[in-house]
């Protein structure tokens, strides 16, 4: 599959490439990114024929959607699909007050989290104010998870299932917005969600790659039986899936356990006797699911962006992935590239 595949959207009438720009980075998390590598990174993608951007006001305090308007404001509206996020408000403050961590060099903003009724609505209208952009194609609730609330998730989650959720709605039936969802770091709250409510779509970090496929359990079925569209971000797990199992490789944000790194050296082994890069093979999998229409990437250079964009499309044999299976580094059910 080539990086500017499109797909179908779920149910929608949606569709979006099979590769997508995923614009955390260029809020400056960590560290900085210039504005003109990040206008480039944004070009280099558009004339690789990516269509579809992500982008939410977490990510460096409005910074990157800054950024992302700046780039695709002139070009056709009609021709690229883009999705933000709501949960919080952004309030004007002076740098000095603010902490901007993870974020480096960030938007004069403090965040603030609200998924009331009336905060959604504030925070979907103020995401295009910073676009100044007409329109977001696809809107997600952002960050009601475990990871992100800790021991408030619940009461956070039963909030957002009551005002964000309305709010979407409302702007859906207004033709306000196409596709409404949730994004977060764990596909028990997507599934969770989808109980809940009918929503066409989820943004999933990292949980479901060459290392983790529990979501085929319960999740990724009720998707597809409903039809609602995932997005995963996060395919190589934070690091050791582009890395390899090098000395400091990451997983999941911090040092990869010695279970992770014995069985990632596996399958760079399988890897190495196929001739295919490992993060090749990360990337393409995610997109074998009939399910996952999207694997939403950030980069921090073009020379990244790139180099991902030569993997997605990189020839990988059917034998490969029966090899993962049979030495049991890839689940039976798993769907792989034909």
């Amino acid at each position: 599959m080539q990086p500017d595949t499109k797909l179908k959207f779920g149910r929608t009438d949606l569709e979006v490439t099979a590769f997508g720009f995923g614009t955390a980075p260029i809020g400056n998390i960590f560290r900085e990114i210039d504005e003109e590598t990040s206008d480039a990174m944004i070009q280099t993608a558009w004339d690789a024929g990516i269509r579809y951007f992500d982008t939410a006001p977490m990510y460096g305090h409005g910074l990157s959607e800054l950024r992302t308007g700046q780039s695709l404001r002139w070009k056709n509206r009609d021709d690229f699909v883009l999705s933000s996020k709501v949960g919080r408000i952004l309030k004007p403050a002076k740098r000095s007050e603010i902490d901007f961590a993870p974020w480096t060099n960030a938007a004069p903003f403090t965040s603030h989290f609200d998924y009331s009724y009336d905060g959604t609505m504030r925070a979907f209208e103020d995401s295009l104010q910073r676009m100044a952009l007409e329109r977001m194609d696809i809107c997600f609730i952002h960050d009601i998870d475990v990871f992100t609330r800790g021991a408030d998730q619940p009461k956070v989650f039963a909030e957002a299932m009551d005002g964000a959720w309305r709010a979407l709605s409302s702007l859906k039936d207004q033709s306000m917005v196409k596709a409404i969802g949730v994004g977060v770091n764990e596909w028990e709250v997507c599934h969770a969600a989808l109980q809940t409510h009918d929503f066409d779509c989820f943004l999933l970090a990292g949980r479901y790659t060459l290392l983790e496929q529990e979501s085929l359990n319960d999740f990724l079925p009720l998707c597809e039986e409903r039809g609602a569209a995932v997005v995963v971000g996060g395919g190589f797990n934070s690091g050791i899936l582009a890395t390899g199992a090098k000395e400091g490789a990451k997983y999941n944000y911090a040092p990869a356990p010695e279970d992770i790194m014995d069985r990632v050296r596996q399958t760079e082994q399988v890897c190495a006797d196929h001739k295919v890069p490992l993060p090749a093979a990360a990337l393409q999998f995610v997109v074998a699911h009939p399910a996952i229409p999207c694997f939403m990437a950030g980069t921090r250079t073009v020379a990244q962006l790139e180099q991902n964009l030569k993997w997605f499309s990189h020839e990988i044999p059917a034998d490969f992935w029966a090899e993962l299976k049979s030495k049991g580094l890839l689940r039976e059910d798993a769907p792989v590239p034909a």
